[in-house]
């Protein structure tokens, strides 16, 4: 039994309307053509018996014979419908005429009309000329019942009775058809309810057709195994997510543990550098572990500068061919501190030729540095690094990186270039790091067009990993040196007896930075705004400037803008130190007139080898004759 409103019903009602409005539709179009059909008929049928009046009444006309005429009208008695007929003259005069007996006392038109056919109820009338060689010589009309109603009773009968038929067989048909239709669509409506009620995607539907339904199943079964993967892929995604939220958790924890060693340390040397009674010695201790941990630092925020950059697709490689050996010898100075600190035996293995790669020196540096700190961290003291460039036999250059320290698990491999991964997260690890050292080396090297892979045997087995660079054949001749080399000491000045102005908003740092030039034996005066930056230079020209980016009133680069316009501050050599160290900033700053570019935190070593460069302007104008 169907029930209210059940699928079964709903496609009845359905298949019943539209079959009852194609009827309708195909009744209504029948009727109004029939109807069209029927009056045109007349028309057409009217017309040719006025054709056949007028060619028999010409000579009737002509010669005034109106018994001939009237003889001509009276056959029109076989045609019952017709119930009047006349001839009329040139002139508009009834020549002769004809009345059907039925019609009884129907009454003729004085006069003729003009020439064509009109409706009036049910009777039609028609005005046909008669002509004799082109001439007018008379008019006839006709007269004729137009029984359209009982026309138009009839087809409606006969079409109500088609359409009941055609709805009773359409029932019939479709009750023994619908269940082929509706049992899939039944049977998918089944197994929607099933995956609500129960989250089973592995739910499938018989295919009992190869049509549409058939297709329409299959569609179905597709979407329910793309939902079970997709739910898969989702649950995986969900949980590294969750993974990710708890490394993150982990690296923020890392992280403030990272940068509170180095703190904690510079706060007792500063301590120690405020007591008098320390003594010379210990103020020196404290002054080298104040330098080493700053440098600590520094690293750290560099390394996680350089991964934002990376992600953001800021960074910029700047390349050149380079003998790739190079590059790992000044990683291992880097290093050599931490090795020797830890007690490491360090192995080193070149090939007899140069491996020539084209990439960015400092950016591989990095890379070789990283992948060095992570062998001397996780090595037990005393252990045993291997550092041994080759190539490939694909032609690829190679390096490997390998320890004999903790090793790494098996089941950890695959992330261990993740983002924030750490190794060892227990609290009695003796060096900690941030995670991003192996996540960002693998980066730098992708960018290259190389690949960073590990292998370990697994834990407390040692480490390797490998490094592939694309190589390239030895260039014609050796590059030359970097730009922003600081000159040599034959071509530096002393340092000393420098006028210099420096502007940072920050009073801490442009404070600390003016005693490190008055104890160089510079003349330093401070301000803390552009616009104090501009008076200041105005009212006494420095020999060097050092204008930080962003200042209050008026920025760096609109400063340096201003003082290159003025003549008097041609000699001047000005020097941007800021914290926007992207090639795009340095290329601003170059524009905008800056003779350098230093990042924050500026090494001391790095300012003053571009200070001896510099030569006093007094003395370069009192030279002039």
């Amino acid at each position: 039994m169907t029930r209210p409103g059940s699928l079964r019903q709903r496609i009845t009602i359905v298949v019943m309307t539209t079959t009852f409005a194609a009827l309708l539709l195909s009744a209504t179009s029948l009727l109004i053509y029939e109807l069209r059909s029927y009056r045109s008929a007349w028309i057409a049928d009217l017309t040719t018996q006025a054709d056949l009046i007028s060619n028999s009444s010409v000579a009737a006309l002509t010669f005034d014979d109106a018994p001939a005429a009237h003889e001509n009208l009276a056959l029109l008695s076989l045609r019952p419908q017709i119930t009047a007929a006349a001839v009329y003259s040139a002139r508009g005069k009834l020549f002769a005429s004809y009345i059907a007996g039925s019609a009884g006392g129907t009454p003729l038109p004085a006069a003729p009309g003009p020439d064509g056919y009109r409706f009036d109820g049910d009777r039609l009338e028609l005005f046909h000329a008669v002509e004799q060689r082109g001439e007018r010589v008379g008019t006839v009309y006709i007269a004729s019942q137009y029984d359209v109603s009982g026309r138009l009773r009839d087809y409606l009968a006969i079409l109500v009775t088609v359409t009941a038929a055609s709805l009773v067989l359409a029932a019939v048909i479709f009750g023994s058809l619908q269940s082929t239709l509706t049992q899939p669509i039944l049977a998918l409506s089944r197994a929607a309810r099933e995956v609500i009620r129960r989250r089973d995607y592995g739910v499938k539907v018989k295919k009992t057709t190869d049509d549409e339904l058939g297709e329409l199943v299959d569609s179905f079964n597709d979407m329910l195994h793309d939902l079970d993967v997709e739910m898969g892929q989702r649950q995986k995604a969900e949980d590294a997510l969750r993974a990710a939220d708890r490394r993150k958790d982990e690296f923020l924890a890392t992280l403030a543990h990272e940068l509170r060693n180095p703190l904690a340390p510079i706060v007792t040397s500063v301590e120690v550098l405020r007591n008098p009674s320390a003594g010379a010695q210990a103020h020196e201790r404290a002054r080298e572990l104040m330098t080493r941990q700053l440098r600590q630092m520094v690293r750290l925020i560099d390394d996680l500068l350089d991964v934002s950059r990376i992600t953001t697709n800021k960074l910029e490689l700047h390349r050149e061919p380079f003998d790739l050996s190079s590059v790992v010898r000044e990683a291992i100075e880097v290093t050599e501190p931490l090795l020797r600190e830890n007690g490491h035996a360090l192995t080193m293995s070149w090939p007899r030729e140069a491996v020539w790669v084209d990439g960015d020196p400092t950016r591989l540096t990095q890379v070789f540095v990283n992948l060095l700190n992570n062998a001397a961290k996780y090595t037990p003291r005393g252990g045993r690094i291997d550092v041994v460039l080759g190539v490939d036999p694909d032609g690829a250059a190679r390096v490997r990186v390998r320890d004999d320290g903790i090793g790494v698990d098996p089941t950890q491999q695959a992330g261990i270039f993740e983002m924030f991964m750490q190794v060892d997260r227990s609290l009695e690890r003796e060096r900690a790091g941030l995670g991003v050292g192996l996540s960002l080396a693998r980066r730098l090297v992708e960018l290259h067009g190389g690949s960073v892979d590990v292998s370990s045997a697994g834990v407390g087995r040692g480490s390797e990993f490998t490094v592939r660079l694309p190589r390239i054949a030895a260039p014609a001749q050796s590059p030359a040196p970097p730009d922003g080399v600081a000159p040599s000491q034959e071509q530096a000045t002393a340092a000393g007896g420098l006028r210099i102005l420096v502007a940072d908003d920050n009073v801490d740092l442009a404070t600390s930075m003016g005693d490190l030039l008055r104890a160089f034996g510079h003349s330093v005066r401070i301000v803390h705004d552009g616009q104090a930056a501009l008076d200041a230079a105005l009212a006494d020209p420095p020999d060097v400037a050092l204008f930080d980016i962003g200042m209050p009133r008026l920025s760096g680069y609109d400063l340096a803008l201003r003082l290159r316009a003025e003549p008097s501050m041609q000699g001047m050599v000005m020097i941007a130190i800021t914290g926007w160290g992207q090639e795009a900033d340095r290329r601003r700053a170059r524009e905008a007139g800056f003779d350098s570019h230093l990042v924050k935190p500026v090494e001391p070593d790095d300012l003053i080898a571009l200070l001896r460069a510099c030569k006093p302007r007094r003395a370069a104008v009192a030279a002039v004759p």
